[in-house]
């Protein structure tokens, strides 16, 4: 890794890495968010890991698959006026925007998104380390090409049982799971397409996010009807971001938390944010990427 900080990192429960280099396959590492449902926190995290990599040297691209809301890129768009506003050194990612294809047939829109799709891909991979990719809170095929590229998949999940829905079915009468739900669904196709092209397994993480500050009923069974599911389905479960204003806040100006020590961005650091900015730590620990050291975010 450069700054003479390589490490060698482990996916909990499975294999470690071959090297501290994610590009150790010979193209960049990609980390797609994805939930098919909106306001689960896609957009937050993905800034958060993009500054979180950015500010241990490594080169990002970014990518937005929500065309609609561009709620990744809008972030980025806050960043870059804050940046110039402030004449603030602020790091971007390399972005690459798509377009969805206009074809009236389904089949040729899909060869289109995905033609498209490979070429931005390309041209991220290129240049950088990392790829992150943003998906929308609902099911398109731009989506789908987007979870079988993953590397790492994370999903966050609000600590809802409407949310939960999403990833699996729960019987009303006993509340055991019943089996994996629609979004599961398509994760299993990515993964059958990784598996057809020869690539290993996404590393699959649902992240456990907007956690209440209380000890609730609900919190507990939403965790224990995850953790059942995590071993019936295999993904890893990770922690998440607490419920907290400060997340919201930091939208418009386009910082995230470890940007607060930055002179420019003028915020009296409050022992709110020191524990907010654990919660990023504590993720990148869990996320276990190449060459990331998570004691440095």
């Amino acid at each position: 890794m450069r700054d003479g900080h390589a490490t060698s990192s482990a996916r909990p429960g499975g294999a470690p890495f071959e090297s501290g280099d994610p590009r150790a396959s010979g193209r960049a590492y990609v980390i797609v968010l994805g939930n098919e449902k909106g306001g689960s926190g896609k957009s937050t995290t993905s800034m958060h890991l993009f500054a979180a990599l950015a500010k241990q040297g490594f080169r990002v691209g970014a990518m937005d698959l929500d065309l609609r809301q561009q709620s990744f890129f809008r972030y980025l768009d806050n960043r870059q006026s804050f940046a110039t506003r402030k004449n603030a050194p602020l790091i971007l990612p390399q972005r690459e925007q798509i377009k969805a294809s206009a074809a009236s047939d389904r089949k040729t829109a899909e060869r289109e998104d995905e033609a498209r799709f490979a070429e931005a891909l390309d041209a991220l991979s290129a240049g950088n380390d990392f790829v992150i990719i943003d998906t929308p809170g609902s099911f398109s095929h731009l989506s789908r090409c987007a979870h079988a590229a993953a590397d790492t998949l994370i999903t966050p999940l609000n600590d809802s049982l409407i949310d939960f829905d999403m990833l699996g079915r729960v019987d009303p009468a006993t509340g055991k799971v019943l089996g994996p739900s629609v979004y599961s669904e398509m994760v299993w196709m990515g993964r059958q397409m990784r598996a057809a092209a020869g690539k290993p397994a996404a590393d699959w993480i649902v992240m456990r996010n907007r956690l209440s500050m209380l000890d609730a009923r609900n919190k507990r069974h939403v965790a224990a009807l995850v953790e059942r599911l995590s071993k019936r389905i295999g993904f890893r479960v990770a922690p998440g971001f607490s419920e907290r204003v400060i997340y919201r806040e930091l939208f418009l100006n386009g910082l995230t938390l470890l940007d607060l020590k930055e002179p420019a961005a003028d915020v009296k650091v409050t022992m709110s944010h020191v524990a907010a900015r654990q919660e990023v730590r504590d993720l990148m620990r869990s996320l276990a990427l190449p060459g990331v050291d998570a004691s440095r975010v």
